[in-house]
């Protein structure tokens, strides 16, 4: 009877396995047939190539040419048409705004190195602004692609006239000595598995609605439309396996932490905005006032019932306290 149970256990969870592995490798072939679109064919006509450091980058440009640069900077699996209302927004203020796709996500090329690294991304950065003839402009930066943007004002602070931060996911309060999860190093470490849990979740369009709702409050505001947004650069060749040797890097880097750079926080005294949603569970408020603590010149806002991405949950309002505030950090001595 014993071995009976065990052996129907047994089968149960080998049926189990195979159905995950088949799964896994439908998706795969899925996101196969699906990334057949070249970059350059895809991306909106509207923006341009430029070669920044080590990669060709995929921009959007509006507002006055003669008026401040603000460099919009995004975050996770965004792209620079996600920062659409805030791009109209700062243009109408007469700001010259340049949002930018950070590789490996929207239209730019891959980095044939395929070098993730803050460091690499922050040199990435600056060399729109090389690229763009810009001496200095204001450097905003959502969620993770925070990291990216503190770096490239550590590493130029003269070039930086202004700092916003919104919902920076910086990794401050990581131990320093966080070890990632032996199975998360077995999965990642193998390109054919990495892929194919890449292609079943993070670029699986099926999905971009249910990731967009765990990282937001206001569920309201993630139309269709919105959604679609997101989605388009799914189409690109190569997407899946770029995302995949990305979050390799992410997950398993081994990069000076955030928390050992604290001090080096406190010597940026260019004025600093700190915009963040009271109802983030993803980088909650706490890490932002630890933040607003650090930087010597920061004025924190928060954005009450709004969750992680606030400049897609309430656009609106979002804008409505960027402009202003940030007119008034540029305008204080």
């Amino acid at each position: 009877m014993f071995r009976r149970v065990l052996f129907r256990l047994f089968s149960a969870a080998l049926v189990l396995a195979l159905l995950v592995l088949l799964t896994l490798v439908a998706f795969r072939i899925a996101s196969q047939a699906r990334e057949d679109a070249s970059r350059v064919d895809a991306a909106p006509v509207a923006g341009q190539f430029v070669t920044a450091a080590d990669v060709n980058i995929y921009v959007q440009q509006a507002g006055p040419p003669a008026g401040v640069p603000v460099l919009l900077i995004h975050g996770l699996g965004a792209w620079s048409e996600t920062w659409r209302p805030t791009i109209d927004a700062l243009a109408q203020a007469g700001y010259h705004v340049v949002a930018i796709d950070l590789p490996p996500f929207g239209y730019s090329f891959r980095p044939t190195s395929t070098d993730y690294s803050t460091a690499a991304q922050a040199q990435r950065i600056l060399g729109v602004l090389d690229a763009l003839k810009i001496d200095s402009a204001v450097l905003v930066g959502h969620s993770f692609g925070a990291r990216a943007t503190v770096q490239a004002a550590l590493r130029a602070p003269k070039r930086v006239r202004a700092l916003v931060l919104v919902c920076a996911a910086l990794g401050l309060q990581e131990s320093p000595d966080a070890e990632p999860p032996l199975l998360a190093r077995l999965l990642l470490e193998v390109p054919t598995v990495r892929n194919a849990l890449v292609a079943t979740t993070v670029t699986n369009p099926w999905l971009t609605s249910t990731f967009l709702r765990a990282f937001t409050e206001r569920h309201d505001a993630i139309t269709p439309q919105r959604v679609e947004v997101y989605r388009r650069p799914l189409r690109v060749v190569g997407t899946t396996q770029a995302y995949g040797r990305w979050l390799e890097q992410f997950m398993l880097s081994d990069e000076q932490p955030a928390s050992r750079q604290v001090r080096q926080y406190r010597q940026l005294t260019m004025p600093a905005l700190i915009i963040w949603g009271e109802r983030d569970t993803i980088t909650p408020l706490a890490q932002g006032l630890h933040l607003a603590s650090l930087l010597v010149n920061a004025t924190l806002v928060s954005m009450p019932g709004v969750g992680h991405i606030p400049q897609l949950e309430a656009a609106d309002a979002f804008d409505a306290l960027l402009v202003p505030n940030l007119e008034q950090k540029l305008a204080s001595p």
